[in-house]
């Protein structure tokens, strides 16, 4: 019994190493991309940790000490001051639920503000559920076909200076997620 538990946790292990090897990656690449139409975003997990650069940001390579399968979210931050994106974020996220771990990858925005009497000002943040899986079934050609079109309306989103195509596009297509105050 402890060596098909063994193997078991190993497999998932591997599998979520996998998926967040991937995750990273492509983030990146998205991070790159909106850099050259200077758009600024942050990373998390910062990429000093998971990269060694040549010549920064666009020559380089993961490294491979870096132990992909402990990362439990990858964040892409949008910082753009203008338009109130500061925070409207692409955010990935392992959970358990069921006894299976599960990847939801979401779209984080501010919907506002709104004043409260014992705490002040607080900013409103609604998610849209972009993708949901299983982590040991799920399929990387769905969770990229379903992220690539929300990264492709957020880029036009950006081009025309109009926030409101990638809130519009993320409410018409996806489910809603939670809502809190920061």
């Amino acid at each position: 019994m402890q060596q098909e538990v063994s193997e078991d946790v190993n497999k998932l292990t591997g599998k979520r190493r996998d998926v967040t090897r991937s995750l990273i990656e492509n983030f990146w690449q998205i991070w790159i991309r909106f850099k050259n139409i200077d758009v600024h975003y942050t990373m998390e997990p910062s990429p000093s940790v998971f990269a060694t650069f040549d010549e920064f940001p666009d020559k380089w390579k993961l490294k491979d000490t870096f132990n992909y399968a402990l990362v439990n979210s990858v964040n892409l931050i949008d910082r753009t001051q203008s338009q109130g994106r500061v925070g409207d974020s692409l955010k990935a996220f392992y959970y358990q639920k069921d006894g299976s771990t599960r990847l939801r990858v979401v779209f984080e925005f501010c919907e506002g503000e709104q004043y409260y009497k014992y705490s002040g000002w607080k900013r409103i943040f609604s998610q849209q559920i972009l993708f949901d899986g299983d982590v040991e079934k799920m399929s990387f050609e769905k969770l990229w076909a379903v992220v690539a079109g929300v990264v492709k309306v957020w880029f036009e989103s950006h081009l025309r200076k109009n926030r409101d195509v990638i809130i519009q596009y993320v409410k018409e297509n996806f489910e809603k997620g939670e809502t809190f105050t920061q």
